[in-house]
C-alpha cells in the first residue's frame, strides 16, 4: 500500500515506524522540521508543503492509497487533506488538536452537513486519550480496561500484589470464575501468552477477558473487596483534564482539579458544575497536602508536559497515593515512567495508531485494542459464511494466541478448546504484536 504522510514530526515518525515495513511510505515536510530518526527508516522524503498541489503531484498522490496529515497545525492538516481529496481518490486521515475541528466542522465523511469533497477520518488524539483514562478510572485497581460486544464482554488488566493469594499459583489451580480467561501476562516488561501450567508471580500484570459480570466477580474475589472509585483528583485543566472531568461528573464522583493558570481556573469553574477547582501547581507539596490530593482513589496527571506529569506523579506516589495515572506524550518516555513506578501510563499516540491501522484494513480483520503500550493486540475476526465448523483446538493456530470471546449473533461465548467456531462468528483474539501479522494472515486464508 502506498501511504503519504504530511508531517515529519514525532507523531509522523511514530506513524511511519509502525507502517513502513509493510507499506511504501513517503514523507512530506520542510527539511528543517524533519526528525533525525526518519533517516533510520526505509521511507521516501519530499521537501515542501503537503497542501501544495504541485508537491502532492510530486509525491504521486493519484497513485497513493492513503494520505495522513499530522503536522502541528490543525488548519494546515485540514487544507492538505481537502486538497489531496480534491485532486485524487486517496483515503484521507487528518489529525486535529482542537475539539471544534473534530465536532463542529462538516469536513468528516459522516458529518451532517457535507461538501462535495471531505476527509475520510478525523482523529483527535486527546479524545481517544480521555476515553481510555475514563474507562480505567471507573474500574477499581484496574491497569487497563477495554469493552467489547456493546459492553457485554471486557478486557481487564490487574497487577498481582505481594500478599495476593494468586502468588506462586498455577493458573489451572486458581479457581477463577466461569466465563473468564487469562489471555496474557507481562513479566519484567515482556508480554507472553500463558497456559494452565503457568505459575503466577508477584508483580505480574495479568490480562483477563470474559463476560462483564464474571469479571466483576473475579475482581471482587482476587483484586479488591467491595471497593468502588469515589474520589478522583485531576492535575491539569487543559483539554484532556476538562473533558475527563465532564465525563466523570456524570458518575457522581467527588472530583478535584488542580490547574496552575488562574484564568483557566475561572473558565473551568464556569463549565464544570460538580468539580472543586483548585488554583495551584501540581508539583507544590504543600498544596498537595493541604488539599488532601493523595487520599483520592485515583490521581490523574494530564498536563501537556511529560516532565511535569512525571514529577507530579512521583510526588503524589511518594505521599501515599494508591493509584496514579499519568499522561505520556512521547512514546519514548513510556518505559521511563513504568520503571520509576508510575502505576499506569497512557499515550494518545498508541490509540491514534490503532485508528489508523483499522482504517488501512482491507480484510475482515480489525484491531479492537492494543495493550501494554502496543505489546499485545486484540483482533476482531469475522468468520466467512462458507467456513466449515471446527473446534478451537482443531484450528491449529501457527503462533500463540487465545480466542477470548466469540460473538455469535446475540450470544456472547467465552470459549474453551472444545468450543466450535462456526460460519458467521466474530472472534475476539488476543496475541502479541509480534504474532499479530501471522494470525491475521492465517485467518485471511481460511475457507
Amino acid at each position: 500500500m502506498k501511504i503519504i504522510i504530511f508531517g515529519a514530526n514525532e507523531l509522523g515518525l511514530m506513524v511511519a515506524s509502525a507502517l513502513y515495513t509493510d507499506n511504501d511510505i513517503t514523507i512530506i515536510d520542510d527539511e528543517h522540521k524533519k526528525v533525525d530518526a526518519f533517516n533510520k527508516l526505509d521511507v521516501g522524503f519530499i521537501a515542501g508543503n503537503g497542501s501544495n498541489i504541485e508537491v502532492l503531484k510530486q509525491a504521486s498522490i493519484k497513485n497513493a492509497d492513503v494520505f495522513i496529515s499530522c503536522t502541528e497545525s490543525d488548519e494546515l492538516n485540514i487544507v492538505a487533506c481537502l486538497t489531496a481529496k480534491r485532486i485524487s481518490t486517496v483515503k484521507t486521515i487528518c489529525f486535529v488538536r482542537k475539539e471544534e475541528y473534530k465536532s463542529s466542522l462538516g469536513i468528516a465523511k459522516d458529518a451532517e452537513y457535507n461538501c462535495d469533497f471531505y476527509i475520510d477520518n478525523v482523529i483527535w488524539p486527546e479524545e481517544l486519550l480521555t476515553q481510555e483514562i475514563f474507562r480505567i478510572i471507573t474500574v477499581a485497581k484496574a491497569l487497563d480496561v477495554e469493552h467489547f460486544a456493546d459492553g457485554r464482554a471486557r478486557l481487564l488488566e490487574y497487577k498481582i500484589i505481594k500478599n495476593s493469594i494468586l502468588v506462586n499459583q498455577m493458573i489451572k489451580n486458581c479457581e477463577f470464575p466461569k466465563d473468564t480467561v487469562i489471555v496474557g501476562i507481562t513479566r519484567n516488561c515482556e508480554l507472553f501468552i500463558p497456559n494452565g501450567e503457568t505459575v503466577l508471580h508477584e508483580d505480574d500484570k495479568v490480562i483477563f477477558m470474559g463476560l462483564s459480570n464474571s469479571l466483576d466477580i473475579l475482581a471482587g474475589k482476587f483484586f479488591h473487596e467491595k471497593e468502588f472509585v469515589k474520589n478522583v483528583a485531576i492535575i491539569g485543566g487543559g483539554n484532556v483534564g476538562l473533558k475527563l472531568a465532564k465525563s466523570l461528573e456524570n458518575l457522581k464522583l467527588n472530583l478535584k482539579l488542580v490547574e496552575k493558570d488562574s484564568a483557566r481556573c475561572e473558565y473551568l469553574s464556569q463549565v464544570l458544575n460538580k468539580t472543586l477547582i483548585i488554583n495551584g501547581d501540581g508539583t507544590d507539596l504543600e498544596l498537595l497536602n493541604e488539599e488532601d490530593i493523595v487520599s483520592s482513589d485515583v490521581v490523574v496527571s494530564v498536563t501537556n508536559n511529560d516532565e511535569k506529569n512525571l514529577l507530579c506523579s512521583l510526588l503524589v506516589k511518594h505521599l501515599g497515593a494508591s493509584r496514579v495515572i499519568s499522561r505520556v506524550s512521547k512514546r519514548t518516555n513510556v518505559e521511563l515512567f513504568e520503571k520509576v513506578g508510575i502505576d499506569i501510563t497512557i499515550s494518545s499516540i498508541t490509540a491514534a495508531l490503532n485508528e489508523i491501522k483499522n482504517n488501512l484494513q482491507e480484510t475482515n480483520i480489525g484491531i479492537l485494542a492494543t495493550v501494554e503500550q502496543g505489546r499485545g493486540e486484540v483482533l476482531e475476526i469475522e468468520i466467512p459464511e462458507n467456513y466449515q465448523t471446527k473446534k478451537i483446538m482443531e484450528l491449529k493456530l501457527p503462533v500463540k494466541a487465545i480466542v477470548g470471546v466469540i460473538q455469535r449473533r446475540k450470544r456472547i461465548i467465552i470459549p474453551n478448546g472444545t468450543t466450535q467456531v462456526m460460519s458467521g462468528d466474530n472472534l475476539i483474539i488476543f496475541t502479541t504484536s509480534e504474532n499479530a501479522p501471522v494470525i491475521r494472515k492465517f485467518f485471511e486464508e481460511i475457507e
